[in-house]
């Protein structure tokens, strides 16, 4: 479809991490934003010929940003929200998660993640990175529903082999341009040597980023030490994991080896603060990672460890959090922390085209409504944007220039009752 915004403020990339407004209008032609400006730049662009819209939307007294990244969930896990809470991490995963995990199937799962896309789109999420052992049934529920999403391997000692990830890889690439794979595993605690180095040797072959959950929680690290004399971080380093990029999740209790080996490597620094609050983890050092240019990005985490799949919380949280962490309310700007929710997740995820409306690129973007009473004044629509806004002004949410949800309306292919039915009936037959 073509489609013409008109009359919106437009949020896009200044120098830096910084973002300018500019007022106008957004031209989308298929999957592409083809003129984001003023009506002269669309002009100056060759947009004079006044294509034949499919749609025109007045925006006015609307803002236009692209899409939130979640850069790291478990989109599966809608099924345990607000069952598994209120313990620690490791009695959490051991007692809780994986015991009813394992009576998820296949079909379960499609379900699930349909539910989960739904949540994101409420909150502004065009694509997310995905972890969960099941990812043939999440890049289903991305290619039916219209969403973007990025498959990440889950290897462990009890679900995945490399040679099972290798053959998702060609599987879910082949399903569309909106679907993506990485290489992981789900954390040296959970994975021998011998699997590390098997996913390290096919990211090599594939030539695929490396994630892993990472430096989570302080007992994770000092068990690492003591198995084998490394962190987290530096044992996947020496074993080659990180030879085209990638980064870690969490990433709380990192060292200064740890953190030289990211910013040597080009590596992405994942922060799910909500998470982590919940389970207890600790504060990521955000601007450690900022000082020393590591890219950040931002996830929600999963459903089961959140539970909430909302962006505007995590980023109040991240920016909230490094404050009281480095007790400096100047420490870290707005404008940064938006960035590593938008842009930072965007290369995280290996998506640069989506993380900027700018001509040429992916039209994932959203229409924020600014007609609410917290998002007035307009002093400052960033900061607005970072303090004072959430799900409740998200108005419009555009896929590869597809708008899936709509004024609480999604355009999805699926009935949310169904939705919900399904994913009610499947915790009750568990």
């Amino acid at each position: 479809m073509n489609i013409r915004f008109f009359n919106a403020k437009i949020l896009q990339p200044d120098s830096g991490h910084s973002f300018r407004m500019t007022e106008g209008e957004l031209l989308v032609e298929g999957d592409r934003i083809s003129c984001a400006g003023r009506p002269e730049e669309a002009e100056s662009s060759g947009h004079s010929r006044q294509p034949a819209w499919d749609r025109e939307v007045d925006a006015s007294g609307c803002l236009l940003m692209p899409g939130f990244k979640n850069a790291h969930t478990h989109t599966a896990m809608t099924f345990l929200r607000s069952y598994a809470d209120d313990l620690p991490l490791q009695e959490w995963l051991e007692k809780q998660v994986f015991p009813k995990e394992a009576l998820l199937t296949e079909e379960d799962a499609y379900w699930l993640d349909i539910l989960g896309i739904m949540e994101y789109l409420t909150s502004g999420i065009t694509s997310n990175a995905d972890m969960y052992f099941l990812p043939m049934a999440s890049a289903r529920a991305a290619r039916d529903t219209g969403f973007r999403t990025v498959q990440v391997g889950a290897l462990n000692n009890f679900v995945s082999s490399p040679g099972q990830m290798e053959e998702e890889y060609y599987a879910i690439t082949e399903m569309g341009s909106r679907l993506g794979y990485m290489a992981g595993i789900h954390a040296e605690y959970t994975t021998s040597l011998q699997l590390m180095e098997e996913a390290a040797q096919l990211a090599q072959k594939l030539r695929l980023p490396f994630y892993m959950h990472n430096a989570e929680t302080k007992r994770e690290v000092e068990e690492c030490i003591r198995r084998y004399g490394k962190t987290p971080t530096a044992l996947t380093e020496s074993l080659g994991a990180y030879a085209y990029g990638g980064g870690g999740y969490h990433c709380i209790w990192m060292t200064e080896e740890d953190m030289r080996i990211f910013a040597d490597r080009g590596l992405y620094a994942v922060t799910c603060p909500a998470s982590n609050l919940k389970l207890a983890s600790g504060i990521a050092p955000v601007k450690a990672f900022v000082d020393r240019k590591i890219g950040v990005a931002v996830g929600t985490d999963g459903p089961a460890s959140n539970n909430c799949l909302d962006m505007f919380r995590e980023i109040f949280l991240t920016v909230g959090l490094a404050k009281v962490r480095e007790m400096d309310a100047a420490c870290i700007p707005a404008q940064e922390v938006l960035y590593m929710a938008v842009t930072g997740g965007a290369l995280a995820m290996g998506l640069p085209m989506c993380g900027a409306l700018v001509p040429g690129n992916k039209a994932d973007l959203i229409l924020l409504d600014l007609n609410q009473p917290n998002m007035q004044p307009e002093n400052n629509l960033v900061k607005n944007i970072v303090y004072s806004a959430n799900r409740q002004n998200v108005k419009l949410t555009m896929v590869d220039g597809r708008i899936l949800y709509e004024d609480g309306r999604f355009d999805i292919g699926f009935d949310p009752k169904e939705i919900y039915a399904k994913a009610n009936g499947i915790i009750r037959r568990m």
